[in-house]
């Protein structure tokens, strides 16, 4: 599709599909209904033959539709309906105070990531180690995610985005200041102590994007608020890939100069850890007053009695097309953990005495994945084509490792900086799609509980691929390391195009704003999601599937 020329998707009748949902104003019935006692249902059809005659018309024409390649976008309704008036929402200014200091304290938990792989040469000569160990400085970031994941979630669905925030800023902050304490060749294992607490923080972090932007931000804004969020911790590896360089320059011969200046790394990281801390407990809450759109309006403002997070989990891992997308997710961003881990390696191995350059390359690679990130975000917070998307960054993602990786070993510094910009660009502007993604298709359930499984499989694929490109690269060279990579992104890339593009959250809103209130002909009444009541809907957005 030509940018700019956006079509209105056009619903399909789904009569009696389980996973289709609507909300609805209230009609008179239902307005009469609350005031003698009774529990109305939102979606409820209206009374009425007229509107009934007008809603079969509405049907009919829908199923004249053909269900073929279609992209979904917001309609321009709000304000009251003609039937009544629809559930309040309202959007906060402070979702932007939330939003940055959740950006700025995971931008510094990623520059702790990878603040020793981007200057292994020095922490090898520092502390007396192998390289293999300043790289597990950062694999262990990947390690400590999987199985701390599910009672970072569980925490996240039963106590509330405040207390899982404060938990990753407290940690942070917490590691960042042990750090300070293990500036000395014998202390290794205090600053890896350190970084074994500063990867636990993370756990608290990587999965609350979806979660800000669905709880704080309105339907047109989503996606960019997640970007956003996103965009911190991109910031965060970009100045990881910078500044460590700069303050703390390769001099294997004076080990006292070599410690002043990670001191100096160190106990500047810890200050602005200590503030940003400070900083979350004064902004961060749970959820604004009123809920910024109509599908966080449905749902409960706390989980309900028989909400089951075990049940949650099983819900996910039985919708097929989250299960790919898992897969796909994990090997792209798995393949990004890689290379920012490895980069260091490869540009030194191919290019003498340009650590420096390694830096830039980095802070490079991570600035354009900004730019992507952003542009996908507004991209699909106005076009809503969630599907094509995803499957177009891919394809654009394995080109740009192709190029990368034959283009590295041409002894020309200055191309690589444009292959690794073209690379990031897609590669790391993948990251907000995957998330947005996920919360579609898995609505209602948790955005915590779909981004924690899809950062954890992220992880796990990072570690896999590093380890495994690592001894490639040691082994052969760094083409055959990127080969590995190239492969499983063209892999990736069929798994994406299978996932079928079922948009639950966002159908939420347009019923709201289209005033959809008539119920199937055939099928339930009413469905019940791990204790959430939802009322199917007479059609479905859905976008190609291949």
């Amino acid at each position: 599709m030509v940018a700019g020329e956006l079509v209105q998707e056009h619903l399909r009748a789904d009569t009696g599909a389980p996973d289709a949902i609507t909300v609805g104003g209230k009609s008179p019935g239902l307005e009469g209904a609350a005031e003698r006692g009774e529990d109305p249902t939102y979606g409820a059809a209206p009374a009425g033959g007229a509107e009934e005659a007008d809603t079969t018309r509405h049907l009919e024409q829908e199923k004249e539709v053909p269900p073929d390649e279609r992209e979904a976008m917001l309609p321009d309704g709000g304000g009251e309906e003609e039937d009544g008036k629809k559930l309040e929402t309202r959007l906060y200014r402070r979702r932007f105070c939330v939003l940055a200091v959740f950006s700025l304290y995971s931008l510094v938990n990623a520059f702790q990531w990878i603040q020793y792989s981007i200057i292994t040469n020095v922490f090898t000569g520092y502390y007396h180690v192998t390289s293999d160990k300043v790289n597990w400085l950062s694999i262990v970031y990947m390690v400590a995610y999987v199985p701390l994941i599910f009672p970072a979630t569980w925490l996240l669905d039963r106590k509330g985005l405040r207390l899982t925030a404060l938990l990753g800023a407290g940690l942070n902050c917490a590691g960042a200041c042990l750090k300070c304490a293990s500036v000395s060749p014998e202390l290794f294992g205090v600053t890896v102590t350190a970084q074994v607490i500063c990867s636990v923080a993370q756990v608290f972090i990587l999965g609350l994007p979806s979660r800000i932007a669905s709880v704080w931000f309105g339907p047109r804004e989503v996606s960019t608020a997640c970007a956003a969020a996103v965009l911190g911790n991109q910031l965060g590896t970009a100045i990881g890939f910078l500044l460590p360089p700069v303050l703390v320059p390769y001099k294997p011969t004076d080990v006292e100069v070599t410690g002043q200046n990670i001191s100096i790394m160190f106990y500047g990281t810890a200050a602005v850890s200590t503030v940003l801390f400070v900083l979350t407990v004064i902004v961060v809450t749970d959820r604004p007053p009123l809920p910024p759109s109509q599908a966080q309006a449905v749902l409960p403002g706390s989980p309900p009695e028989d909400y089951s997070y075990r049940q949650s989990i099983i819900n996910l891992m039985k919708n097929k097309a989250f299960v790919l997308l898992l897969i796909t997710y994990g090997i792209m961003t798995g393949s990004f953990y890689s290379v920012s881990t490895l980069l260091s390696q490869m540009i030194t191995a191919c290019y003498e005495n340009q650590e420096l350059n390694a830096g830039r390359i980095g802070l490079t690679l991570v600035l354009a994945g900004m730019v992507g990130s952003i542009l996908c975000g507004l991209w699909l917070d106005h076009t809503k084509t969630y599907k094509m998307t995803t499957l177009t960054v891919y394809g654009l993602s394995f080109l740009g490792m192709l190029v990368f990786t034959f283009t590295l070993d041409l002894k020309n510094i200055e191309l690589v900086f444009f292959t690794a910009g073209v690379l990031g660009f897609f590669m790391t502007g993948y990251l907000p799609l995957g998330f947005e993604f996920g919360v579609e298709i898995t609505y209602p359930e948790s955005e915590g509980t779909s981004s924690g499984l899809l950062n954890a499989f992220a992880q796990i694929f990072g570690i896999i691929f590093t380890l495994i490109q690592g001894e490639l690269m040691k082994d052969y060279n760094p083409l055959a390391g990127n080969l590995f990579l190239c492969a499983w992104i063209f892999l990736g890339i069929f798994l994406t195009a299978l996932i079928k593009s079922d948009l639950k959250r966002h159908n939420i809103n347009m019923a709201a704003d289209s005033s959809l209130q008539a119920l199937p002909a055939e099928g339930p009444s009413d469905q019940k999601i791990n204790g959430v009541h939802l009322q199917p809907s007479v059609s479905f957005s859905r976008e190609t599937s291949l």
